[in-house]
Formats: structure tokens, C-alpha cells, sequence
């Protein structure tokens, strides 16, 4: 079952359907399904059905319940959901009531959509499968033997399993990108600031950033404007006005200059290389004056993000130390509660990252590791500049592989990190990139095409999935 959120929004305003039936009937879809997915941490089924009616009577009042009036929409646990249990799905944060909802779910919950519940995730988003998960993993619902990526694989997978036509996942290094390849379905990591990150519990807080998973570009440009825009509860915050997307699906690329990474390309298999010219054909059939691209510092992206992601983390998650909020092991004094509390609340890779962050941070290695990371990172700003200077956008793959089985990579965590190759250069510069289905793999499996474009650039963005969307697959 996967339906278009703009056309369940437009019945619903219409009063041609409840928002009521609509949820109930996406409710009816998860309950039948999920058990062999695992998509959803928690289904909010009682507060989905009173925020419906809430839609239902906003439109026997005559009043507009807003742009996505009945649709539902599944939250990454990473999100606070006020009195909603959000566990990022580690042990340290089970049962964790957050005080407030996150500024994405308020303006989601403006717009008339409606949480059906919080989806599986990597714990705390440090994975690329969603077999990081502290409560099992998730499946990929084109084939259940294969993982759906990560680390918002749970939103993935509800979109491309039809229980929710909208996701929404946090992208730090490619985690709303690359599961939303390994699913078949479109994802959008808005431009750094671009979506207010105030009530998303933090991973890396200089790349971390929301957007939304759609089956649709449409709907994903529809949940794009709902969330963006400026919130003085985040400090990181873009004033500018957010542009329409959705007016501008119609525009074509004749014209647009675009670039085809030579360091993303390289990487990738052959099956998926081949659906990435293949879109960088239908572009330029389409009028766009396509040629290839380098941004030559790309290559050292990886090894800058895994000093400099997990350097974050290690500050970011100090904040749990069994006092506070969450899980608390009891010790004999408080150093020993802080250890023995964090030993059992955080999973292998979690306290992985935190190690090589804290010594990445540690004297005598900062400016070796964390210093240096930090200048690579300076000179892939450079190279993408140089690169906006003669292509309005860029094109390569989102994964260099479809769909891997399941527990294939898990106790292998460098060929895992390999996984986000093609993303991570963007979470680094700051700039906005959306991967979308183009077309299958050697083995039947989605592949995903990404294409970039520099800050600010969302509408371009959109306006080129709009023509590959619509280029036959």
C-alpha cells in the first residue's frame, strides 16, 4: 500500500475521506506487516486516532487542517515526542518521557499530519544498517534478508512497506540518504540549519540536520516546506525564507549545469555506476548540459568524518550518566555509577565511536587527529566551491552497493563505514542532497541515485529528481 501523501491530504481537506479511515487503515497496514520488518520502535495508535479527529473536525468546522491534513507520518526515535518513550533505541534511554516535542513534529502536527510512531534506528544513529539497534533489527522490505540501511532505516522501511506515505530521519553522515537507496524510496538531507535541529537528540551537532523519506519526490518537497524555516530555539538556524519546491517540479533542468563526481562514481558497482549514467543520460536528454566533475578532496571524507563525528559524540553523550534521565545501574559511589551505568546502557558500536572520539579529542592527539580532520574538512568546502563555480548541482550514487544481507558487515565495522562513502562528503561541506530511486541493481534491488547542490539549493534539487522521477526507471 503506497499512496500519495499530497492525494490522501487533498481528500481529506475535500471531506472525500476521514483522516480517521486514513489512519486506521495505514494502522491496520502496520499491524499486519510490521512483524517481519520491525520498522517501528513504538506504534502510537490511541494518539494517532485523537490527533485524526481532531483533523476530521477542523474540516466539519470548515476550518484548513493544513497542507498534510490526515496524512501519517512515522518519527525516527531520535526525536522527542512529548510523554512519548524515545530510546534512540539504546538501552541508557529506555522508558525516557521527553518533557516536549521536537520543532519538526510541531510543525508537522500544524500541518495536519499525523504520528503513527517512532521508528527503529542504529542506536543513538551511529550505524548504516539498523542492526545497531539495542531492541533487534529492521528488514528491508523489498527483501527481509537484507538490511535496510542506516541509520534511519526504520523510517525507510515504513515508507517503502506502505505503512506511513512520510518519514522522517536525521542524516549525519548519510543516514536518511543511504537507507532511503537500500529502500527504494526518495530522501532529502536538507541544507545544514536549513531544519531546526532543537528536540533532535544529538549524534554529531555540526552535521547532524532532519529531513523528511517520501515514496514520492512531490511529498517529499511537501514535507520539506511543512519542517523548514527559521527557529530561534536552534541557534544554528538559517533565517533566510524557505522557496517553494513543490512550484517548481515542473520547471525541467534546461540549462542546469551538472556534474558528474568522479570520486563518488569511482567507488561504486558496476550495476550501480550503470543507473548512475544512465541518469546523468536522462538529464541531459532532458536539456541539462551534463559533464563530469571532481571534488578532489572527497576521497579523505570518510576518514575526516570518523574523527570528527565521533569526537561530537563523545561530548554529546557524556550527558548520560545514569543521574538525569534514563537508566541508572547503581554503584558503590558516583564514578563507578557513571561506568557502570554506561557499560550497560550503550551497545558495542556506540562505545566504539565514543573511544576513538575521546582519544581523537585527547592531549597530545587533537591536533594530530581531531585538528587535522578538521582542515580536510575545510578543504572539501573548497573543492565543492570550486565545483558550484561551473555546475549548478552534482550527480553520483547515494550507496556504491544495493541492499547487503543482513549481519553481513556487522562485526566488520571499516567495510560498514565504507557504506556512507558517497554521503558524507555533504554532511561535512554543510550543503543539501537528495537520493532517489533510479532503477535495479544485478540482484532486483533498488538503487539510488544523489544528486548535490550547494547551500540553499533545495529547489534545484528537486526540480532535477522531478525530471529523473518522471524519466522511466
Amino acid at each position: 500500500m503506497t499512496t500519495s501523501a499530497l492525494a490522501l491530504a487533498e481528500d481529506v481537506r475535500a471531506g472525500r475521506r476521514s483522516a480517521a479511515s486514513v489512519v486506521e487503515e495505514h494502522l491496520e497496514a502496520i499491524e499486519a506487516g510490521d512483524g517481519a520488518i520491525g520498522a517501528f520502535r513504538l506504534v502510537t495508535a490511541e494518539r494517532a486516532r485523537r490527533e485524526a479527529a481532531a483533523v476530521d473536525a477542523a474540516v466539519a468546522a470548515g476550518r484548513d487542517p493544513g497542507p498534510l491534513a490526515g496524512v501519517p507520518v512515522a518519527l525516527k526515535d531520535n526525536l522527542c515526542t512529548r510523554g512519548v518513550a524515545t530510546t534512540c533505541a539504546s538501552r541508557i534511554l529506555e522508558g525516557w518521557l521527553p518533557p516536549y516535542d521536537a520543532t519538526v513534529v510541531r510543525r508537522l502536527r500544524a500541518a495536519g499530519a499525523v504520528a503513527v510512531g517512532k521508528t527503529n534506528l542504529d542506536e543513538f544513529a551511529m550505524g548504516s544498517s539498523t542492526e545497531h539497534s539495542a531492541f533487534g533489527p529492521t528488514r528491508n522490505p523489498r527483501d527481509p534478508s537484507r538490511v535496510p540501511g542506516g541509520s534511519s532505516g526504520g523510517s525507510a522501511a515504513a515508507v517503502a512497506a506502505g505503512f506511513a506515505p512520510l518519514a522522517l530521519g536525521s542524516d549525519t553522515g548519510g543516514s536518511i540518504r543511504q537507507p532511503a537507496a537500500l529502500c527504494g524510496v526518495v530522501g532529502l538531507k536538507p541544507t545544514y540549519g536549513r531544519v531546526s535541529r532543537y528536540g533532535l537528540v544529538a549524534f554529531a551537532s555540526s552535521l547532524d540536520q532532519v529531513g523528511p523519506l517520501a515514496a514520492t519526490v512531490a511529498d517529499a518537497a511537501a514535507a520539506f516546506e511543512v519542517i523548514a524555516g527559521h527557529d530561534p530555539a536552534d541557534s544554528t538556524s538559517v533565517p533566510d525564507p524557505v522557496p517553494s519546491c513543490r512550484g517548481v517540479l515542473d520547471e525541467g533542468v534546461a540549462g542546469l549545469r551538472v556534474g558528474v563526481v568522479a570520486e563518488l562514481a569511482d567507488g561504486a558497482a558496476p550495476d550501480v555506476a550503470a543507473r548512475v549514467a544512465a541518469a546523468a543520460e536522462a538529464l541531459a536528454a532532458a536539456g541539462a548540459e551534463v559533464s563530469p566533475a571532481s571534488v578532489p578532496a572527497a576521497v579523505h571524507g570518510l576518514s575526516a568524518y570518523y574523527l570528527i563525528a565521533p569526537a561530537e559524540a563523545s561530548s554529546n553523550l557524556a550527558r548520560y550518566d545514569g543521574v538525569r534521565y534514563g537508566l541508572r545501574v547503581d554503584g558503590p559511589e558516583v564514578t563507578a555509577m557513571y561506568g557502570a551505568t554506561r557499560a550497560a546502557g550503550f551497545g558495542p558500536e556506540v562505545k566504539r565511536r565514543i573511544m576513538l572520539g575521546t582519544y581523537a579529542l585527547s592531549a597530545g592527539y587533537y591536533d594530530a587527529y581531531y585538528g587535522q580532520a578538521q582542515r580536510v574538512r575545510s578543504l572539501i568546502i573548497a573543492d565543492f566551491a570550486a565545483a558550484y563555480e561551473r555546475f549548478d548541482l552534482l550527480l553520483g550514487p547515494t550507496s556504491p552497493t544495493t541492499a547487503f544481507p543482513l549481519g553481513e558487515r556487522a562485526d566488520d565495522p571499516l567495510r560498514m563505514y565504507l557504506s556512507d562513502v558517497c554521503t558524507i562528503p555533504s554532511n561535512l561541506a554543510g550543503h543539501p542532497a537528495l537520493s532517489l530511486p533510479y532503477g535495479s541493481g544485478d540482484d532486483g534491488l533498488p538503487v539510488g541515485v544523489q544528486l548535490l547542490g550547494p547551500a540553499l539549493a533545495e529547489p534545484v534539487l528537486f526540480r532535477a529528481a522531478a525530471v529523473l522521477e518522471g524519466s522511466g526507471r
